[in-house]
C-alpha cells in the first residue's frame, strides 16, 4: 500500500471512529436530558419505576427499580466520560489502523472502548445499590439530592481531600497520557479479550480518578442537569488541559471549604 492510499485509509478510519463517538455521546446525553425532564413529573411511570418509589423513606427497591437505576447510571456515566475518553480511543484506533496496514493487526477498537464502558458499568452497579440504600434510609430528596446537610457536607469534604491525594494524581496521570498508559501496560493487543481487559484497566484508572466526583451527584441531585454538565466539564478539563492537576487542586480546595461550610451551618439549626 502506498503512502497516499494509507493516508486516505487513516483519514477515513479516524472519521468513522470520531463520528461513532459523537453519535454515541449525543444519544447518551439525549437520554439524560429526557430523563431529567420526565423525572420532574411526580408519579410518572418510568418503565416500572415511579418517582414516588424514589421519594424519601420510600419502599425498598424491587428488581425493576434496580434495573432502571442501573440503566440510568450506566447511560449517564457514558455521557459524562466518553468525551474525556475520546483521545485514548482515537489513539488506539489510529495506531490499530496503521498496524493493520502493515499486516500486524490489533484487536478492533470496539473491544478496547467496550472494556472502558464495562468498567464504568461496574461503577454504575455500585452507585445504584448506594442510591437504593440512601433512598431507603430517607437520606435523598425526590430529586435524588442529599436530604441531610451533614451527609452532603461530608461528601464535599471527602471529594475535596481526595483531589489532593497521591492516588488521584496517579490515576489522573494514566488518564492524561494515553500512549504512555498503553506502553506501561503491555502495549496494544492483537486479540479481543486482552484488548477488552486493557480497556477495563483504563476505565478503572478513570474511576480511580473520578469516583468521588461522581458521588457529588448525591449532593446536588443525581438528575440535576447543571451538576451533571459541570462535573462532565471538570473531568474533561482535568484530563485534557496542560494544568489539569492545578485545576484539581483548586477545585478540591473549593469543595473542602464548601463542605465544611455546609456541615457547620447544620449545627446551629440542630
Amino acid at each position: 500500500m502506498n503512502d497516499t492510499a494509507l493516508e486516505a485509509l487513516l483519514r477515513r478510519d479516524r472519521f468513522v471512529i470520531q463520528l461513532a463517538l459523537v453519535v454515541l455521546t449525543a444519544l447518551t446525553w439525549a437520554y439524560v436530558l429526557w430523563l431529567t425532564r420526565h423525572m420532574a413529573m411526580p408519579g410518572m411511570d418510568m418503565g416500572g419505576m415511579t418517582m414516588d418509589a424514589m421519594a424519601p423513606q420510600a419502599r425498598p427497591w424491587a428488581v425493576p427499580d434496580l434495573l432502571f437505576g442501573f440503566t440510568m447510571w450506566s447511560v449517564m456515566m457514558a455521557a459524562m466520560m466518553l468525551p474525556s475518553a475520546a483521545p485514548m480511543i482515537l489513539l488506539y484506533a489510529r495506531v490499530g489502523r496503521q498496524a493493520k496496514a502493515q499486516d500486524k493487526p490489533f484487536a478492533a477498537t470496539g473491544w478496547f472502548a467496550g472494556g472502558y464502558l464495562l468498567a464504568w458499568a461496574g461503577f454504575s452497579a455500585l452507585a445504584t445499590l448506594l442510591q437504593a440504600a440512601l433512598n431507603h434510609a430517607g437520606l435523598l430528596t425526590q430529586r435524588m439530592a442529599s436530604a441531610n446537610d451533614i451527609m452532603g457536607g461530608l461528601i464535599l469534604i471527602a471529594a475535596g481531600i481526595y483531589q489532593a491525594t497521591p492516588l488521584k494524581d496517579r490515576c489522573l496521570a494514566n488518564c492524561r497520557a494515553p500512549l504512555s498508559f498503553i506502553q506501561r501496560h503491555g502495549g496494544f493487543r492483537g486479540r479481543p479479550l486482552p484488548a477488552l481487559l486493557l480497556g477495563v484497566r483504563h476505565g478503572l484508572y478513570c474511576i480511580g480518578c473520578c469516583w468521588v466526583l461522581m458521588l457529588l451527584l448525591f449532593v446536588g441531585g443525581v438528575m440535576n442537569l447543571v451538576w451533571i454538565a459541570s462535573l462532565s466539564a471538570l473531568v474533561l478539563v482535568e484530563k485534557v488541559m496542560s494544568d489539569g492537576r492545578a485545576v484539581s487542586r483548586a477545585v478540591g480546595i473549593g469543595l473542602f471549604i464548601g463542605g465544611l461550610t455546609l456541615a457547620l451551618e447544620y449545627w446551629p439549626r440542630h
